[in-house]
């Protein structure tokens, strides 16, 4: 019996020849065997599907996670859409890797493991990105054992390819290199001297931040070495006048393994990389910053060079903002976004903190029915709450923005996770750090774009309710 064929695959970066796949967009397999189909009794289509954090090895079933059967459609051939399984087995990065700092300190798996918006230079994913592949099989009737049998010779193994955690909209252009399509992704991918390549964000290249304001920008490091593509981060300070200053933050990358400030135990977590790069991040560490700071600092630039000294990536500026003159509350909120990394806001202008209760009340007898004389007393009687549960909401204005603010604002609408973010504080002795995040759901449930044709000034207007009830004390 002849080996089966595979018909059609996912889209395949001509340009990078790495197979990034984002989870949540048809995932589409056509197998077909005609000799099968025509000489064998009720032919199935069969696959193995291995999904891990290394490279897989398909003879083995150590990364197997299921086996999918289908029927020969019409035209004899085997279909399978596997974006409900795979999406499965990819989630957001919540925390920082083991080895990643904070502060200084080295993480490790006994100790507490910190929020990854916190953290210092580099820490890998853990979630984000898994290893896909499959082995296509037929199976048949066999009429003389009356057993249903694999066929021999008939096993057919897809290429591996890189699942990430994203999603592609329905506006968001597809590639058709016949009949194969997808979304290209890579103009994400570093390669060379491509100094066009992009951070994993739809946020604008010009972002504006607090002194004290965590984040990170992530982005992809397909390499198997240590470092290629990417290899050197470079952040300079500069004054108001567009100065730059003597002090320049640089490090590498391949200092994961040897310099103690990350480290990873699979192929899949050095495939993406977490950059601490907004003020409070460097105020956990860098002592340029801080003496930028402490003088004139008005912006600095982050750029990510490969071995070469080419720039691998988009030059990314970052405006730290002036102390607001009518002291409003400034409020940071970040969201996971379209390419499963973290955005970031600071809403720095009016705010409205409410709070709204819900309590369970009963009746109480006044007065002392249960001891040897009544008495009245002031305090008992009448409704009362059993418990009062609070939650509170927090109304946010933004600063007056840019058009290129719109995608970015779209996307906390439809996002699924929503936090909260604190900025750099002192922290007490074997703090547990819960206080930097806090689960947030938007209550602003429609989003209109803006633009400057239309609105002149574009300033947008969100809800959030925190997401944990205060649970008060019970009576």
């Amino acid at each position: 019996m002849a080996q089966s064929n595979i018909d059609q695959a996912p889209y395949k970066s001509q340009a990078s020849g790495v197979l990034l796949t984002p989870v949540e967009q048809e995932i589409i397999f056509v197998i077909e065997n005609d000799d099968a189909v025509a000489n064998e009794v009720k032919v199935k289509f069969g696959v193995e599907v291995h999904i891990g954090t290394n490279a897989l090895n398909l003879s083995t079933t150590d990364d197997q996670i299921g086996i999918f059967k289908a029927s020969p459609n019409n035209e004899g051939k085997g279909i399978f859409n596997f974006q409900n399984i795979i999406s499965n087995y990819v989630k957001a990065d919540n925390v920082a890797d083991r080895g990643t700092k904070y502060k200084g300190a080295t993480q490790a798996i006994s100790t507490i493991r910190f929020p990854i918006h916190i953290i210092d230079k580099l820490s890998s994913n853990t979630n984000t990105i898994r290893y896909f592949a499959c082995q296509f099989f037929v199976e048949f009737l066999n009429t003389t054992t009356n057993q249903v049998e694999r066929a021999p010779y008939t096993n057919r193994n897809s290429e591996q390819y890189l699942l990430i955690n994203s999603y592609v909209k329905y506006d968001d252009e597809l590639v058709l290199n016949f009949p194969d399509f997808g979304f290209d992704m890579d103009s994400f991918i570093p390669s060379g001297a491509a100094a066009d390549k992009r951070f994993l964000t739809n946020a604008p290249t010009t972002q504006y931040a607090n002194d004290g304001d965590y984040g990170t920008l992530a982005f992809m490091t397909p390499s198997s070495a240590a470092a290629t593509a990417t290899d050197t981060t470079t952040i300079t300070y500069y004054n108001s006048s567009g100065v730059a200053y003597a002090g320049v933050d640089s490090y590498l990358r391949n200092s994961f393994t040897t310099g103690g400030y990350g480290q990873w135990s699979s192929a899949s977590e050095r495939q993406m990389l977490f950059l601490g790069c907004f003020p409070g991040n460097l105020k956990n560490w860098s002592t340029n910053y801080a003496t930028a700071y402490s003088t004139d600092l008005s912006y600095y630039t982050i750029q990510v060079t490969d071995q070469s000294s080419n720039q691998a990536l988009q030059t990314i500026t970052i405006y730290v903002n002036c102390p607001e003159s009518k002291n409003y509350e400034p409020i940071r909120v970040c969201w996971l976004n379209q390419w499963g990394a973290w955005d970031y806001y600071t809403f720095t202008k009016k705010s409205i903190r409410s709070t709204s209760t819900q309590g369970t009340t009963y009746t109480q007898l006044g007065g002392t029915w249960n001891d040897k004389v009544y008495r009245s007393e002031g305090f008992s009687g009448g409704k009362k709450s059993f418990r009062v549960n609070a939650t509170e909401k927090i109304t946010m204005n933004s600063d007056f923005v840019n058009e290129d603010h719109n995608v970015m604002f779209e996307e906390l609408t439809n996002s699924p996770e929503v936090y909260l973010l604190e900025g750099y504080q002192t922290d007490n002795a074997n703090s547990n750090l819960n206080q930097y995040v806090t689960p947030v759901k938007l209550t602003s449930s429609s989003f209109t774009r803006k633009t400057k044709a239309n609105d002149n000034l574009i300033q947008y207007t969100f809800e959030i309710e925190k997401s944990k009830t205060l649970r008060t004390q019970s009576i």
